[in-house]
């Protein structure tokens, strides 16, 4: 698979200036990515924990902030809407809700190939990706379903060349998990949408980083930590309550077993800001994180793969530099509490 296309001397000067300047001074040197960031953010909290990470860091631009929707199974219909309005809330409390203003992406998974709308995110997502005027790479962050991406393609098929996929999603691909660990049901974000996931492994032209279930499990954040990061000031308060707020919401959705005590709290979403920020500077590549790299299997309607040897390649991460991911994020929230970003 070919490097990104921001290797090079605009992404090196990027990584140098976040590395050795200020972070005002980055104001003034080429961004090392554009990112659109999409995410249940009224589901799991790890999409808030990715959030406000992901706002700052200054080495990438966030356009669009899309709340997307839940599982129809368990849909409100507003979901969309009331994770939009959970991200301005985690925004308002950090000081920036007049920087990013979040918007709600399409209430329901799209019904069939056949049958699918444009939602206004996707006009967006459309929108933002065939300017003319930018030349930093465009990433899509996504840590839920893929509706509203999926929409944006059908829409206008000539983004798939402008945009990279960032996908917390999907089963473990055979061979590459723990052993015995093979799926029984399809992953919970896949399963949020499949028929929009289809549309991107099987027949889109975008290109897919795919964090799959056994490489998000790792993430791993100790209620320990979270206990510390609660103590620091409104922002780890709010995060820490969301997380304590966990199993009173599943045991309000039926069927949904009790969820059990633990002393650590997966933050699977966290990758995003790791495979789109947090990357060296000379060489500006998600160095620290393992991979494969794999031509896009047929992805079937339960979430099983099916091999494709003439499909385009994507890349498959295997592991994750959990450790680098949340020393930057609990560094970066100290700093803004500190008023120095």
């Amino acid at each position: 698979m070919n490097r990104r296309g921001f290797v090079g001397a605009a992404g090196a000067a990027a990584g140098l200036g976040m590395l050795s300047g200020p972070a005002a001074a980055l104001g003034r040197q080429p961004l090392l990515a554009r990112v659109i960031l999409d995410n249940d953010f009224a589901g799991d909290p790890d999409g808030l924990f990715q959030l406000a990470h992901h706002v700052l860091c200054r080495a990438v631009s966030i356009p669009l902030i899309i709340g997307s929707h839940l599982p129809a199974a368990f849909a409100s219909g507003h979901d969309a809407r009331d994770s939009a309005n959970r991200a301005q809330e985690l925004l308002r409390i950090m000081g920036l809700d007049r920087v990013h203003q979040p918007i709600a992406g399409a209430e329901a998974p799209i019904a069939s190939r056949q049958a699918w709308t444009p939602s206004q995110a996707s006009k967006a997502i459309v929108q933002e990706a065939m300017r003319a005027d930018v030349h930093e790479p465009l990433f899509y962050a996504a840590g839920a379903g893929l509706t509203d991406l999926a929409l944006a393609w059908l829409s206008e098929p000539r983004i798939g060349r402008r945009i990279k996929l960032l996908w917390i999603g999907g089963n473990t691909h055979p061979g590459h998990g723990n052993p015995g660990a093979t799926p029984s049901e399809p992953e919970f974000n896949f399963s949020i949408d499949p028929v929009a996931a289809q549309v991107l492994f099987n027949e889109s032209d975008i290109e897919i980083w795919q964090v799959p279930s056994n490489a998000y499990s790792q993430m791993l954040f100790s209620t320990a930590e979270l206990a510390e990061l609660g103590a620091s000031g409104p922002l780890g308060a709010y995060l820490q309550a969301k997380v304590d707020a966990v199993p009173a919401m599943f045991a309000s959705i039926p069927g949904v077993p009790p969820v059990p005590a633990s002393d650590a709290y997966v933050l699977g979403d966290s990758p995003l800001v790791t495979l789109s920020a947090l990357v060296p500077p000379m060489q500006p590549d998600t160095t620290s994180c393992r991979y494969v790299v794999m031509p896009k299997p047929l992805l079937q309607a339960d979430g099983r793969y099916v091999a494709r040897p003439d499909g385009r390649l994507m890349r498959v991460y295997t592991q994750i530099d959990a450790g680098l991911t949340f020393r930057d994020m609990l560094a970066r929230f100290r700093l803004h509490g500190l008023g120095r970003l």
